[in-house]
């Protein structure tokens, strides 16, 4: 059966079953009429910016339609999305009203990111362009005749929004982040308030559908507000949305649920004073709610704001078009007129909708008229494009002295207890400026020395509201990054702890982030901002209890694949290490920080002098490990557990076969082993080679997937001499020595790499007992595996700290 044409613009949803009486939870407000002057202000914006929107997805000369529209007025490749346009714009003009009247601290978050085009034009007439980018999209002609011929074409703006738009915090492409990351910004903003709006695509995502519940973890009386805007134009790509087909006691009761007030704004012929009435009676709400917080009398479970605005997808453009529905249809969606440029009757009905806007009334000589002028904040700083807050918002942390937490060389120390309280004193001196996300597992990932002086931030449990929590856990990893996200690019620095095989369920949202800091890095008018700083921690190697599902280090190559100047994956050692790794990435800028360790106890090979030193240099011989003279071959261990089978590894050579030459070397800086030139911190070849020898056999033993350590070997000199082993997919609910051996990085596995390519690097001695070498090797490894199978745990002995004479 062929899909169906839908016959009517705009199709209501069917009638839910629920009875009438849930939409007395619905909110009502008294109609109030905006003044003469402040409705033409409103709606001659609207015209100004939708017409300009819809010429920047259209036209490449003519831009005011100062003559008749020819196809050569037309772009060769019309790109963009024009259905979500006019909503955006409709919710920016009147953000710019409320701002005006009520001296707002405020950030407008759009979701439906593909919508650039709105959010261009509206900047564009309140003058941000212009402020940041003069004498290019100056408020003049040849302002306006930029934005729009060069929309989406190379030199020009994106079809997406992101770090190029003034106000922007979120990059416009994959959709489900924007609230998330809007409750992010507002935390320990108390001035703040991030009108968020949420397409009804959108609000169909994982990601979406758990940051409603963000109002849960927000303390009204340190940080400041979110108000959602959920717009239902009913339609995606090419289908009606969810939400689209939920009638408003569905919608009523859903959010009712979710701990919401609910407005619905649909009244399309009064839609100003519907949407005005709806942000003031918003606001006056989050006041209520913040000034009893901030008076000593919290209300319990407050019902913060919402506002669900209903108005057609492509609203004022083209009704139809071929017998096919455009206005409130998926038509408008993205380009409702696609061959404008090669077909006489589009063209006609492009002509005939730009100029239904009547763009010479509004702009004139180039420069917006005064009516459009009106509605606007008075302070440019505080238009919704100059808000310093959005691009130069950076305040640092202040600095915490790591080896005063260091711990004693030689000691078996988990890394993350130890971390845990260094945090601990970074939260006590930095009360407002950091946090933590965790997705539930700040104890089981042993960090939980950060509760000594604060508490979780959960304002719906009892035991842990309105104390001022620095730690937010919530078992959605999505809520965590967009929280992170937001936290951060208004200034403050955060760290995200977890489970090291479930961060790959925030990797694209990683992802999508970082191309937004590598453009607002190249645009010169953005200011610094903290890194993003993942500890990753319960790791493959120990997750031996909870099984394969556990069991997965994926996220390193997503970190991998970011640019240079942007990725840092550091892999310490020890817990000294790991204390300076940590403090040195709380203070770093710009980067994507992934810091993997161990949260059982491991051994503690450096004093804090000697951390700090290694961490600096990120990777060093160690000499303990090592033989004085000219290695036959070099053993190389990243990651903590696979480091420490490297040097026992090293212990059992020098017993079995002390005529092999081993020398050790960790490497706590994966990104030092790139080819020079092609990472910042990259070895040079004369430091590479000073560590690692120029020929001798090269074996790493890897936290990671093997294939991305040789990826970042390759364009070395003399690859052919590396080996690499690391994590294989091989695991199960086992024992940890196990794990070491079915990935085949345990200290057997090093040893007997070793002693064959010693052999086969010419050590005649090595190659004489060769054979009796390896039998040694296979005997303890059958001795081991027989301990585990008999016992149901490792031998008590095996991770008992090696010994050098």
């Amino acid at each position: 059966m062929p899909g169906s044409e839908i016959p009517v613009a705009n199709p209501p949803a069917l009638p839910s079953h629920l009875p009438d009486s849930v939409l007395d939870l619905a909110v009502q407000i008294p109609r109030k009429q905006l003044s003469k002057d402040d409705s033409e202000s409103l709606r001659n914006f609207q015209r100004a910016a939708c017409y300009i929107a819809a010429a920047m997805i259209f036209l490449r000369d003519n831009v005011l339609l100062e003559s008749e529209l020819q196809r050569e007025h037309v772009k060769p490749r019309l790109l963009g999305h024009w259905g979500t346009c006019p909503g955006l714009i409709l919710v920016q003009s009147h953000l710019n009203l409320l701002i005006r009247n009520h001296d707002l601290n405020m950030i407008y978050v759009i979701g439906p990111g593909h919508g650039a085009p709105a959010a261009l034009a509206a900047l564009w007439l309140e003058g941000s362009l212009e402020k940041f980018y003069p004498g290019e999209y100056d408020l003049s002609y040849s302002g306006l005749k930029n934005l729009i011929t060069r929309f989406s074409v190379p030199g020009g703006f994106p079809s997406h929004i992101n770090a190029e738009t003034p106000g922007a915090i979120h990059e416009g492409g994959e959709l489900g982040y924007a609230l998330a990351a809007s409750f992010g910004a507002v935390m320990d903003n108390p001035d703040l308030v991030v009108a968020c709006i949420v397409g009804d695509g959108e609000a169909e995502t994982g990601p979406t559908a758990t940051a409603w519940h963000a109002i849960k973890y927000l303390d009204p009386k340190e940080s400041g507000a979110v108000i959602p805007i959920l717009h239902v134009n009913g339609f995606k790509i090419s289908e009606r949305t969810i939400f689209g087909c939920m009638d408003d006691k569905e919608i009523v009761t859903l959010f009712s649920g979710y701990g919401y007030q609910v407005r619905i704004v649909e009244d399309l012929d009064n839609i100003n004073d519907d949407l005005q009435g709806a942000l003031e009676w918003s606001l006056d709400e989050i006041r209520k709610i913040q000034k009893a917080a901030r008076g000593g009398e919290p209300i319990v479970k407050p019902r913060w704001p919402m506002i669900v605005l209903r108005t057609p997808k492509g609203w004022t453009g083209p009704k139809e078009l071929d017998g096919k529905l455009i206005e409130g249809s998926f038509h408008s969606h993205q380009v409702p007129l696609p061959k404008a440029g090669t077909d006489d009757s589009q063209l006609s009905v492009l002509k005939d909708w730009l100029s239904s806007y009547k763009i010479s009334e509004l702009i004139k000589d180039g420069k917006p008229n005064g009516s459009i002028l009106r509605s606007l904040p008075q302070n440019p700083e505080k238009r919704l494009g100059q808000f310093k807050t959005t691009y130069d918002p950076y305040v640092g942390l202040k600095a915490v002295d790591w080896k005063d937490f260091a711990v004693e060389k030689g000691t078996d120390q988990s890394c993350m207890k130890v971390t845990g309280k260094f945090l601990d004193k970074v939260f006590q001196d930095n009360p407002t400026s950091i946090r933590l996300f965790s997705p539930d597992e700040l104890e089981s990932n042993k960090l939980d020395a950060i509760l000594d002086h604060t508490q979780r931030n959960f304002q719906w449990d009892e035991y842990s509201r309105a104390n001022g929590g620095r730690v937010i856990e919530t078992l959605s990893e999505h809520d965590c990054q967009g929280f992170m996200q937001g936290y951060t690019l208004t200034g403050r620095t955060a760290l995200f702890p977890s489970y090291e095989s479930f961060l790959g369920i925030v990797h694209t949202m990683m992802v999508q982030y970082s191309k937004f800091v590598k453009i607002a890095r190249e645009v010169k008018w953005r200011g610094d901002i903290a890194s993003i700083n993942y500890i990753e921690t319960s790791t493959w190697a120990r997750q031996e209890h909870n099984g394969f599902s556990h069991q997965n280090p994926s996220f390193i190559g997503a970190v991998l694949n970011l640019k240079a100047d942007a990725a840092r994956v550091y892999l310490p050692p020890d817990a000294n290490c790991f204390l300076s790794t940590v403090h040195h990435c709380l203070k770093s800028k710009n980067y994507t920080n992934l810091i993997i360790g161990s949260k059982q106890p491991t051994a503690v090979y450096l004093s804090a002098e000697e951390a700090a030193q290694h961490c600096k240099d990120g990777a060093s011989i160690w000499k303990f490990a090592s033989c004085r003279e000219e290695p036959d071959v070099v053993l190389v261990g990243i990651g903590v557990e696979v480091t420490f089978e490297v040097v026992k590894a090293a212990e059992l050579l020098r017993s079995i076969c002390p005529e092999l030459k081993v020398r050790v070397v960790n490497v706590t800086d994966l990104m030092i082993l790139v080819e020079e030139s092609k990472h910042p911190h990259a070895l040079s070849k004369e430091r590479f080679v000073e560590l690692f020898t120029h020929d001798k056999p090269l074996l790493f033993n890897f936290h990671g997937y093997p294939t991305e350590l040789q990826g970042l070997l390759f364009g070395r000199e003399n690859v052919a001499r590396m080996t690499v082993e690391g994590y294989i997919e091989e695991g199960t609910t086992t024992t940890p020595f196990n794990m070491m051996l079915v990935n085949r990085v345990s200290r057997f596995d090093v040893a007997a790499r070793a002693l064959k390519a010693g052999a086969a690097s010419g050590n005649k001695e090595v190659q004489a007992k060769l054979d009796e070498c390896l039998e040694v090797v296979k005997n303890k490894v059958a001795e081991v595996r027989e301990f585990i199978m008999d016992n149901g745990k490792d031998p008590d002995d095996i991770y008992d700290m090696a010994k050098f004479e």
